[in-house]
C-alpha cells in the first residue's frame, strides 16, 4: 500500500508531511439497485494500518472492523450518494462523480489534494486532483474510502431489504446475481431499481 507524499510515492510506512489531501472511492456502480455510495476521507500522515485494502479484497467482517479505526483516525471522513433515479438521468459515471462531490462537500476540513480511484472525474472546484487506475490497493485514503462507502452502501441496501425481501437484498446488496434477476422476472421491479441498466438476461426493454 502506498501514500502520495509531495508529490512522490513513498510505502505508507515512511511517510513524509504533506499537504492535506483526501482519498476518495464510490460503491455500488455495478449494482441493479439502490444509489451509488461515495466516501472521501483524510488521514493523518502517520496513520498505518496493515489491513486496510481495496474493500473488495476484504471480508465483510473485516470491512466492519475497519470501518471505526478509519472514523476515529481519520482528519475528516464524509459519505455521499447518488440515487437510482439520478443514476438514470445522468449515467452511472457522472452519479459516481456527483456521489464523490456530494462527500467532498460534507469534509469538516477542506482538502487541498484530491487523489480518485478509478480514471475518470469532474473537477471539484478550486482542489486539484489525480486519478488513479485500482487507487484503492495503492493508496491508504483511497482504501479508507472504498470501505466507508461500501459499509455504508451495504447498511442502506439491509434496511431496503426489510421493504423489499423478495429481491433477497440481505445477501446480494443489489448486486445482478441470478437470484435477483430471477425475483425481478417473477416480481417485476422496485422504486429503487435502475432503469437504465440490464435489469434481467432477456431484457430489451422493460415494461413492468
Amino acid at each position: 500500500m502506498y501514500r502520495r507524499t509531495n508529490n512522490t510515492y513513498n510505502l505508507a510506512g515512511n511517510l513524509t508531511p504533506n499537504i492535506l489531501e483526501a482519498g476518495c472511492d464510490e460503491a455500488g456502480r455495478g449494482c441493479l439497485a439502490g444509489p451509488v455510495f461515495a466516501s472521501a476521507v483524510i488521514l493523518p500522515d502517520d496513520f498505518q494500518c496493515p489491513f486496510l485494502n481495496d474493500s473488495k479484497q476484504l471480508s465483510e467482517k473485516t470491512r466492519y472492523k475497519l470501518r471505526p479505526i478509519i472514523e476515529q483516525n481519520a482528519l475528516a471522513w464524509a459519505v455521499g450518494i447518488a440515487t437510482a433515479e439520478e443514476i438514470d438521468h445522468i449515467n452511472i459515471l457522472n452519479a459516481s462523480i456527483l456521489a464523490m462531490h456530494r462527500a467532498i462537500k460534507q469534509l469538516q476540513i477542506a482538502p487541498q489534494h484530491l487523489i480518485i480511484d478509478g480514471n475518470r472525474f469532474h473537477p471539484f472546484p478550486n482542489i486539484p486532483h489525480q486519478c488513479f487506475v485500482k487507487g484503492d490497493s495503492r493508496f491508504l485514503s483511497i482504501a479508507a474510502a472504498s470501505v466507508l462507502a461500501k459499509t455504508y452502501r451495504d447498511e442502506y441496501m439491509i434496511k431496503l431489504h426489510e421493504a423489499f425481501p423478495i429481491f433477497h437484498w440481505l445477501n446480494n446488496k443489489g448486486y445482478p446475481t441470478k437470484e435477483h434477476r430471477a425475483a425481478i422476472l417473477k416480481y417485476g421491479i422496485s422504486p429503487y431499481h435502475r432503469l437504465t441498466f440490464r435489469l434481467t438476461e432477456q431484457q430489451t426493454k422493460l415494461s413492468f
